[in-house]
């Protein structure tokens, strides 16, 4: 039987915080917004960015541009600046050809979240892909793992892994959803008043040498 693997997008697969410190330094330059600007952009879209957010921008800066012109220029830009490590796409191959099911589970806005996937060319390495707007189900919430679970052609019940860096929506969520958890640390703490995940590694790579090598083990505590 294939088993599952979910995986979250930014900062698990991708860099999403340092494309997007590189795309704030080309977009204030673009516009002559100066230094100042470049933090309070970080401020506001650095969770997460959504066609909403560049009315906000339009506005603050006074930009002749329309909140959906910004917003289309975003993905594009973003999609033109985001990479995927080598070995990463390689651990997708070798992780599908042990018989792994793949899918990605990522909170965002389905035209930024898409074209980032097809720009590192991930869309064309996994199962199925659930983007948070697209179904209309959030991280942490179960939904969204079952969502994601059902474009992989399976189910929770049957059991698998969630990987990804946010503690909360990854690690909680999928442990709730009753999957087991790696945690990647990219350098961050784990933090004490959350129930730990199943691994910690620091860096998606031993993620996927876990799984590869079979000593990835769920938790019974």
């Amino acid at each position: 039987m294939q088993r599952l693997v979910l995986f979250d997008l930014d900062n698990t697969l991708v860099d999403r915080q340092g494309t997007l410190r590189e795309w704030v330094v080309d977009f204030t330059a673009r516009h002559r917004l100066g230094g100042k600007a470049q933090q309070e952009l970080l401020d506001l879209i650095g969770d997460r960015a959504y066609p909403s957010s560049f009315e906000e921008v339009r506005m603050r800066y006074g930009l002749t541009s329309t909140a959906d012109a910004l917003w289309r220029s975003y993905c594009a830009d973003i999609a033109a600046m985001v990479s995927c490590p080598a070995d990463v796409l390689t651990g997708l191959d070798e992780l599908r050809g042990r018989g792994w099911r793949i899918g990605i589970a990522t909170n965002g806005a389905t035209d930024i979240q898409t074209a980032k996937l097809r720009a590192t060319g991930i869309h064309s390495r996994v199962e199925g892909i659930c983007i948070s707007e697209e179904v209309a189900a959030r991280k942490p919430q179960q939904e969204h793992f079952a969502q994601a679970a059902a474009r992989c052609g399976t189910t929770l019940s049957a059991g698998g892994w969630m990987i990804g860096d946010n503690p909360v929506n990854d690690i909680g969520g999928g442990r709730a959803a009753g999957l087991g958890t790696i945690w990647i640390a990219n350098g961050a703490a784990w933090p004490a008043d959350l129930p730990e995940p199943d691994h910690r590694v620091q860096h998606t790579r031993a993620a996927f040498e876990l799984l590869l090598s079979d000593s990835a083990t769920r938790s019974t505590t």
